[in-house]
């Protein structure tokens, strides 16, 4: 009786969290949605959502529901699952490498998925029978190996392989601006390094769709191998010595980080910080355990991102900021302040 009624409030206790959660990032999704040149009140944009869902026949002004469905609302939710499959990203990489630095951007998956984008969009490699998700995800898949084959493999140290990362990142990135910097366009090579560092300007219900099912089935994927990425915490040894199949899992993740980042890199171009911040950030409110770490990196991350949206549209009157300036911005201090907190004798 007494342990039913433990389970109970631990489920009870779980459920409040995750619908505190999804009220948090309804409350920033809608702030968002109504920041612009032309100001939306929050409660106009929830009439739209309940109107749009049959729940309700509240008249609003036409204008402000093509703005919020055509531009706004997508864009808002397009930010949330970028920053979720970003932190996710994070996790994983933090959790393989056993290495606190380790997220996609320093690891050179985000500039691979870079320049295998603008690849296809100056130079129009494959095109026609590779997209543009598709040429990012051959990027960040080279990149993958070439970090790989750097490091050593497996048998490369934590240390090495962030190494190796950081090769990666100025080799893909000179590849990237030497592809733009002589496409003879001017114009489409300033729009190109604008977009590279972040911004969801142009994203639409399409991309959401893509997004939202990626990132969406790269959490399910991720909770699977929960107790894997526990296992790894300790080590590839003693990961085996668990019955961990190591090379498998380790490849299935790397495959799965490089999916999440290729696809949020060809929308929205390569933003860092997110997957390096969010989960410690979480660790210090959830612990370690990644069954309750991923899900909570899911949801930091993906307000993270609203909120540094909304700050990239405000911080200068009438101008946009990149979103990966406004992230580095945020990201830099406050992941000082988690390694001064980590580094703190106890």
């Amino acid at each position: 009786m007494t342990a039913s009624r433990h389970l109970a409030g631990q489920l009870f206790v779980l459920g409040a969290l995750l619908l505190a959660s999804l009220a948090a990032i309804g409350v920033v999704v809608g702030i968002s949605v109504g920041i612009g040149d032309l100001p939306i009140p929050l409660a106009t944009t929830l009439s739209a959502v309940t109107n749009r869902l049959g729940w309700t026949t509240a008249e609003l002004n036409r204008i402000h529901e093509t703005v919020i469905w055509d531009y706004r609302l997508s864009r808002a939710l397009v930010a949330a699952f970028c920053g979720a499959g970003l932190a996710l990203s994070g996790a994983i990489l933090q959790s393989l490498l056993r290495n606190p630095l380790a997220e996609p951007y320093v690891l050179g998956i985000s500039a691979g998925a870079s320049t295998g984008a603008v690849a296809i969009v100056i130079l129009g490699v494959g095109s026609g029978v590779l997209s543009l998700s598709a040429g990012a995800f051959a990027g960040a898949f080279a990149a993958f190996l070439f970090v790989a084959l750097l490091s050593n493999g497996t048998r490369g140290g934590a240390d090495r392989t962030i190494l190796a990362g950081v090769a990666a990142s100025q080799l893909f990135n000179a590849a990237t601006s030497y592809i733009v910097t002589t496409s003879g366009n001017a114009q489409q090579a300033r729009d190109v390094m604008f977009w590279l560092l972040g911004s969801f300007g142009g994203v639409r219900w399409p991309e959401f769709t893509l997004v939202s099912v990626i990132v969406g089935l790269g959490l399910i994927a991720c909770l699977f191998y929960a107790r894997v990425l526990d296992a790894f915490a300790f080590g590839d040894e003693a990961a085996a010595a668990l019955g961990v199949n190591v090379g498998g899992a380790r490849a299935a993740l790397f495959a799965l980080t490089a999916m999440m980042t290729a696809t949020i890199v060809s929308m929205v171009g390569s933003i860092g910080f997110v997957g390096l911040v969010v989960p410690h950030a979480a660790r210090f409110v959830v612990g370690p355990l990644h069954s309750r770490l991923l899900p909570a990196c899911a949801i930091a991350g993906a307000i993270f991102m609203v909120m540094a949206d909304i700050a990239s549209r405000i911080l200068i009157p009438k101008q946009v900021l990149p979103i990966g300036v406004v992230t580095a911005l945020v990201g830099v201090p406050f992941f000082s302040v988690i390694l001064y907190r980590i580094q703190r004798p106890s």
